[in-house]
């Protein structure tokens, strides 16, 4: 008779033959299929699986490089056909890295090798193959005197940014970038195609503008596009506040917000950590897409409230493409090199219209970061960015509640909480999810109880839990049920986030 341990040892080896196996098998297929893919027993996996977030180590059983929509179908219905869980990876920018799964075992299907970008001079809709990142999109539309709506960082990518909403400083002018789409062409669960759009496959393409990745894989995205500004500047303005004094700030931006902002402003107030202890480092940014010499009549109503900022500058060449550039803070839109990955943790809060932060929430956040802000380790990078979404003029508050699935158009502004290590190689250590969650809470906490704020799911956070579903989608989550049962009644596309 086997010794126990024998036996576990012997169990052990016959299961990692059997997944083995599996996953020899998986391959096989796929490059049978002319898909090239990378396993765990490839030299290119180690690289492939790799996510953003370093936080996240996710083991897929496989990465499929697709080039075609015919190839994302083949790869989806192979990995359907073997009961796995599928996700689809545009720029691979998920904070949580759903883009490698959200869990160890799924195939993922990365569309980096998907780049086609065709304008229709006739239609101005451009066609955009969900492989491409903001910059390459950014680049190619310009040389048509076109642009759409889009978030700031070149390497993000379009696809996944489009899908859970898509906020730059064209928003409020353009709307998200959600807001620009007129057809999305997608793989269903069963490796079916099909294109979605007001008139064809209305609920899913509902679905997929506020909630994309659960429903199907996007393949290429249709978008109206809108001339480039003629005037383009970004500007900034920095203070060094004692707490105090910061929440008087915010309570300004916060005012000056429901003044008559043209649409043409877009607006930030990006907080770090200050210069000593109990203060707080304030910058009023953004883009002004008018002439130049009219900038400072815009901001008055902000800037007068304050007093003499630290530094003030107003950047860029005037063009529109200069000044995107200038907002990806690289020095360019080239996305050809690998991307940086970053260790990190972030949370978000959105501020609706007819809840805008009391007095004592204010003062309590800026007190928090005056205090615990400055006490954070040297090791670790902190930031809180609050955008302003909506506020006079904004198109993204024009748009109708139910129009698509992203559900929180009466946001004011989203506030962003991030907290990310120097080193990205260092351990994340408890106390930066601690210091993000005591930030929230600072707001949260001296807000009524009934306050109805939410989240924005391009700022993903695992650690909601059963609140994640209201924050994120609000009403609208039991239509995407409805919408999920119908399209993937089987859950492969199925990740930590995803609709259930």
């Amino acid at each position: 008779m086997y010794p126990s341990h024998t036996i576990l040892q012997v169990i052990i080896i016959s299961y990692l033959a059997i997944v083995a196996h599996a996953a020899n098998d998986l391959l096989a297929q796929l490059n049978n299929a002319g898909i090239k893919s990378y396993g765990p027993e490839d030299q290119e996996y180690a690289s492939a699986s790799k996510a953003f977030n370093l936080r996240y180590t996710y083991q897929p059983a496989a990465i499929a490089f697709p080039t075609s929509a015919a190839a994302v179908s083949k790869a989806v219905a192979i990995g359907a056909s073997k009961n796995l869980n599928i996700v689809a990876r545009s720029g691979g920018h998920s904070y949580i890295a759903n883009g490698t799964g959200g869990k160890n075992g799924a195939l993922v299907i990365d569309l980096s090798r998907m780049k086609n970008i065709v304008f229709n001079s006739s239609t101005k809709v451009a066609t955009v193959e969900t492989g491409n990142r903001l910059g390459d999109v950014a680049l190619r539309l310009n040389r048509d005197g076109r642009g759409i709506p889009h978030g700031t960082c070149p390497y993000v990518g379009i696809g996944g940014h489009t899908s859970f909403g898509g906020f730059g400083h064209t928003s409020r002018m353009w709307g998200l970038t959600l807001d620009a789409v007129s057809a999305l062409n997608v793989v269903l669960a069963d490796g079916t195609a099909v294109r979605a759009s007001r008139e064809s496959q209305q609920d899913l393409f509902w679905a997929m503008r506020g909630a994309g990745p659960s429903f199907g894989i996007i393949t290429s995205i249709e978008f109206n596009t809108y001339p480039v500004p003629t005037y383009a500047y970004v500007y900034h303005y920095i203070w060094q506040l004692p707490a105090e004094q910061a929440a008087s700030a915010f309570k300004s931006f916060q005012t000056f917000a429901h003044t008559n902002i043209p649409k043409e402003l877009s607006c930030y107030v990006y907080l770090s950590k200050g210069v000593s202890r109990g203060s707080v480092s304030f910058e009023f940014t953004g883009a002004w897409y008018g002439p130049k010499e009219q900038l400072d009549s815009v901001v008055l109503g902000f800037v007068n409230t304050m007093p003499k900022p630290n530094s003030v500058s107003v950047v860029g060449n005037g063009t529109y493409i200069d000044a995107v550039v200038q907002a990806g803070g690289m020095g360019n839109l080239d996305t050809s090199k690998p991307d940086q990955s970053q260790k990190f943790y972030a949370k978000s809060l959105t501020v609706p219209e007819g809840g805008m932060l009391s007095d004592d929430a204010m003062k309590s956040f800026m007190g928090y970061l005056g205090d615990a802000g400055t006490r954070v380790s040297q090791d670790m990078h902190w930031f809180m960015l609050v955008e302003l979404f909506g506020g006079s003029n904004s198109k993204i508050n024009s748009v109708a509640a139910n129009d698509t699935s992203y559900a929180r158009r009466d946001t004011l502004f989203t506030i962003q909480f991030y907290i990310s290590m120097v080193n990205p190689q260092s351990a994340f250590p408890n106390g930066g999810f601690d210091f993000l969650d005591g930030a929230v809470n600072s707001i949260v906490s001296r807000m009524p109880f009934n306050w109805d704020y939410g989240a924005y799911t391009n700022y993903v956070d695992d650690r909601l839990g059963t609140n994640a579903t209201k924050l994120y989608y609000s009403s609208h989550y039991q239509r995407l049920k409805s919408v999920k049962k119908a399209v993937d009644p089987n859950n492969v596309f199925m990740f930590p986030t995803s609709i259930q």
